[in-house]
């Protein structure tokens, strides 16, 4: 129920809006900016739907289209059924008034009821989410400026929850989502307050409504009854109230209808009744005033709970078509009952309600509840949902759960996970469900209570789950593992492994059920590959024979992902081996993971070629058997290849709109924080990149193995290009832990090459030595071009001082190796370690052209910073030429200097970055920046690049 009528502009009669003009004017403010949410908060009968309606009618005034859509507490199964009510109201301004063409998953949503066959995106994966999301984004922007109204949010169900959360995270251009709720009865469950309450700093607006104060309730008086409304009358109208303005219009309407009739005694009226009786009284008073047949249809109305049609509100009160006539218009007439909606008729507020109801006696109440049933159950498609709360109503539990457990199976096939959610939660709070019926609803409530879109509320929800000692253990560990899950998934917790484990216990150590959880475990790259290693085979045990079932092939997916992993050179012939057409959709679904897996897993072994080909196919697997998070996934791998292959126009930007329309997938986050970072160091913004490796760290946690290594790099990259050795070296030491550890040496990625520089740095040779000893075991018998690129790139590293032959070889190998991968960054570093060491053995010609090779490479990538540290190797190497003695004057021209520093603001380094790249004070930076704005007679944030093809070393 709401909290007056659902059509803008209230009932005919409407008594003054008055109290809220300050909160009229933030709400309307704050709704024509050009994305805004809006929160309005407070307790039953203050007024936050008369706020918002007279909101709405001031928006519409100035040019915005306002849909609005309700929470029931008794709503019948339709997916997002408050915002899909809302948004069929919205393709009506469309051109031609239908939806744009890309809008599929919202078009079959918007039906009068979805295709039962149909596969809608119902609070699944954050990838089918995001689909839905899609669409309601292209067709509010289609729209126009919209005020989208989400009413009584407190009976909000997850599904519909999640989109608001998400539409939140990521507001449409020209949309104001307002939202309506009683902070007093939060959604049951994981719900929480989360649609509803901004999150600090978003600049959006909460309007906690208080009770009216005396002088307002005076006003409302006078707007009723004129000169009636003396002073002493207000006194007690606001004592009776406490200021809530339903309370107080109950009273007046009971006092207006008696004015009419006797025209005074109205304190007389008020005088003695406590303020919490207030309402209670009023209600009463006006109800006793009632003939028999508008009595009885009030009656019916409070049973029945939802707004109906005139026909079964008659039914229902065993009224004729007569009496039914004659008592809905004397109950509409007296302000009892009110059409909330086209030809249905409900209580004006819920609280009305609930004294109509609560007044009724018992024996009444049972007959109209078992009314309701018989009517209910004879309907076309009965409402399941109201069917079970009648017969909860008449005490029958048995009955009760066999209707509840059909609406939950009702509103599973048609997608809405959201009010299944709801119904299997009622079932588990009632005492006298049955065990085997308990543990039915638990375990389908699970991977619903685990996939919504705020990661806090899914977990507490599971644990809540979990305390439940009602549950059977094998039930409990099923859900154990959902949890467990959830916390690698979307925190990268390791305190998943350890819910798994128990997890794996509680169902038994080796039945079916625990195969996932065990798959899981055997995903635990820090453990160390011999654990791994116990947990494959104790479920390839569990599932031996099983290989063509859905399970079989998650095992045998999750067996060739580690094996590609570990660089298994002769795991690439058996994915070709992989069903990609004739086998079920599970097992199918299996091949497309264990093909993007491998892919994965390719790039960190520098394979990119068949990387890019073994993504490619499993993105198009799991698209043609529904698979998302799949190509959720090869999204991310897609951009991953793309920095390797030096395709970084545009790469950051790409990359972090990817991660801003998936807020709730760390993956997302993680990759793109590691991403930027690794630009961040190729334009001389080491503080910046440390920054963002820093965040990647944090997804990864020790759980991410390929991209915690890759952080670690890039931490200890920049901080040895920041003059921090011993920085550099803190966290080489945590980094080689978790490394030796996992022994994922063959996808280090980076890290050993770093981590020997780190020790050299540090004065710490025979770590170094033993490190490079450690990896090239590591990869030994393994297929890893990236591992060996990189231990060459190392062994230069220790060679350079005592064997410089030696070193130049290591790191032309290193080159060569880069290049046949297609990797031009790592390419051009190691054709600057060449140069160097050439340079120091004299052989000025190769080492000439080595060094050219370098800027080359660092010039179509645009990487400044890499440019910057070229030149000074090459001054210091004596391969560029340095200028003549004396000071040379190059007028209103940039120096060579001056254009260096101009090519590394260009691209956003600091001052102090600018200093650590050129190897200069930072006063004498300060001094060329100067120069070089007053040169081009620019600003630091309008600077552009000085011609970085005209600095060659």
């Amino acid at each position: 129920m709401t909290e007056h009528s659902g059509h803008v502009g209230g009932p005919p009669g409407a008594m003054r809006f008055v109290g809220r003009v300050r909160e009229k004017d933030v709400l309307v403010d704050a709704a024509l900016r050009p994305s805004s949410g809006v929160f309005v908060e407070g307790e039953a009968g203050v007024g936050k739907s008369r706020l918002v309606r007279e909101a709405a009618e001031e928006l519409e005034r100035r040019g915005r289209r306002v849909v609005t859509g309700f929470c029931h507490p008794l709503r019948e199964p339709l997916p997002y059924g408050p915002v899909v009510d809302a948004l069929r109201s919205v393709q009506h301004w469309l051109p031609g008034g239908s939806l744009p063409e890309e809008t599929a998953v919202l078009a079959r949503l918007l039906q009068d009821r979805p295709d039962t066959g149909a596969a809608l995106p119902a609070r699944g994966s954050p990838q089918e989410r995001t689909a839905l999301l899609r669409d309601m984004r292209r067709l509010l922007e289609a729209a126009g400026p919209v005020v989208l109204i989400v009413e009584d949010a407190h009976w909000i169900d997850d599904a519909t929850r999640d989109l608001l959360v998400l539409l939140a995270r990521d507001p449409v251009d020209r949309l104001c989502l307002l939202v309506t709720y009683r902070p007093e009865e939060p959604p049951s469950g994981a719900a929480g307050g989360i649609a509803y309450r901004p999150p600090p700093g978003s600049g959006r607006v909460l309007l906690r409504l208080e009770p009216l104060d005396e002088s307002a309730v005076r006003e409302l008086a006078a707007s009723a009854l004129g000169e009636a409304a003396t002073p002493q009358l207000v006194a007690a109208l606001f004592r009776r109230s406490g200021g809530l303005p339903l309370v107080a219009e109950e009273d007046l309407l009971t006092l207006r209808d008696h004015q009419a009739v006797d025209g005074h005694g109205h304190v007389a009226r008020l005088r003695g009744a406590e303020v919490p009786r207030g309402l209670q009284e009023a209600v009463t008073e006006r109800l006793a005033a009632l003939t028999e047949p508008a009595s009885a249809a009030v009656a019916a109305a409070a049973v029945l709970a939802v707004p109906v049609a005139e026909d079964l509100l008659c039914q229902v009160a065993g009224l004729d078509a007569e009496q039914g006539f004659t008592g809905l218009v004397e109950s509409l007439r007296a302000s009892v009952l009110s059409e909330v909606e086209n030809g249905r008729y409900a209580f004006r507020h819920v609280l009305a309600r609930q004294v109509a109801y609560e007044r009724l006696p018992g024996p009444v109440r049972r007959r109209l509840h078992a009314n309701a049933v018989r009517v209910l159950d004879r309907l076309p498609q009965p409402p399941l949902v109201q069917i079970a709360h009648h017969v909860s109503a008449l005490g029958d539990a048995e009955e009760w759960l066999r209707r509840v457990t059909h609406a939950v199976e009702r509103a599973q096939a048609l997608g809405d996970v959201g009010t299944a959610a709801a119904l299997m939660r009622q079932m588990l709070e009632r005492p006298d469900t049955d065990a085997e019926t308990r543990s039915w609803a638990a375990l389908r409530l699970a991977p619903l209570a685990g996939q919504g879109a705020d990661f806090d509320s899914d977990a507490r929800a599971l644990r809540d789950l979990l305390a439940d000692r009602r549950l059977p253990v094998r039930t409990r560990g099923e859900i154990r593992a959902g949890l467990g899950l959830l916390l690698l998934n979307q925190s990268s917790d390791r305190a998943g492994f350890d819910e798994l484990a128990r997890a794996v216990e509680e169902l038994g150590g080796t039945t079916l059920e625990a195969v996932p959880a065990m798959l899981g475990l055997a995903m635990d790259e820090a453990a160390g590959p011999e654990p791994a290693e116990r947990w494959m085979a104790r479920a390839e045990d569990a599932v031996r024979d099983m290989a063509e079932t859905p399970l079989g092939a998650d095992v045998r997916a999750s067996r060739l992902s580690l094996r590609a992993g570990a660089g298994d050179p002769s795991v690439w012939a058996e994915l070709s081996g992989l069903p990609r057409e004739g086998a079920g959709l599970g097992v199918l679904r299996q091949s497309a993971r264990a093909l993007y897996n491998a892919g994965s897993n390719a790039i960190d072994l520098g394979e990119d070629a068949l990387a890019a080909r073994l993504v490619e196919e499993g993105m198009e697997l799991a698209r043609e058997t529904g698979f998302p998070a799949v190509e959720f996934y090869g999204v991310i791998s897609r951009l991953r290849l793309d920095l390797a292959a030096g395709r970084w126009s545009g790469l950051g930007e790409r990359f972090e709109a990817f991660a801003l329309a998936h807020p709730d997938a760390p993956a997302a986050r993680g990759e793109a924080a590691a991403v930027l970072g690794t630009l961040d160091l190729a334009h001389g913004r080491y503080g910046r990149a440390s920054g963002r490796f820093e965040q990647a760290a944090l997804v990864a946690r020790q759980v991410t193995m390929s991209l915690a290594s890759r952080a670690a790099a890039g931490t200890i990259t920049a901080s040895l290009a920041r003059g921090r050795s011993d920085e550099a070296w803190e966290a080489t030491t945590a980094a080689l832990a978790s490394l030796r550890r996992a022994e994922t040496w063959p996808r280090a990625t980076g890290l050993v090459p770093a981590a020997v520089t780190a020790a050299l740095a540090a004065g710490k040779l025979r770590a170094a030595e033993e490190l490079a000893g450690e990896a090239a075991a590591g990869i030994d018998g393994r297929r890893s071009p990236a591992a060996v690129a990189e231990l060459c790139a190392a062994r230069g590293l220790l060679a350079e001082e005592r064997e410089p032959d030696r070193a130049a070889a290591l790191f032309e190998e290193a080159h060569r190796r880069w290049r046949d991968i297609g990797r031009p960054y790592p390419a051009g570093q190691a054709a600057e370690l060449w140069a160097r060491v050439l340079a120091r053995r004299g052989e000025k010609r190769t080492a000439t052209a080595a060094l050219d090779a370098a800027a080359g490479l660092y010039r179509d990538l645009d990487a400044v910073g890499d440019l910057a540290r070229l030149r000074r190797v090459g001054r210091e190497t004596g391969l560029t030429r340095k200028s003549a003695p004396g000071r040379r004057g190059y007028g209103d021209r940039l120096s060579p200097r001056e254009a260096e520093v101009a090519a590394l603001l260009a691209g956003g380094a600091a001052n102090q970055e600018i200093a650590d790249a050129l190897v200069l004070s930072p006063r004498t930076v300060e001094h060329h920046v100067a120069n070089v704005l007053r040169k081009l007679n620019t600003t630091r944030a309008e600077v552009g690049s000085a011609g970085i093809g005209d600095m060659n070393p």
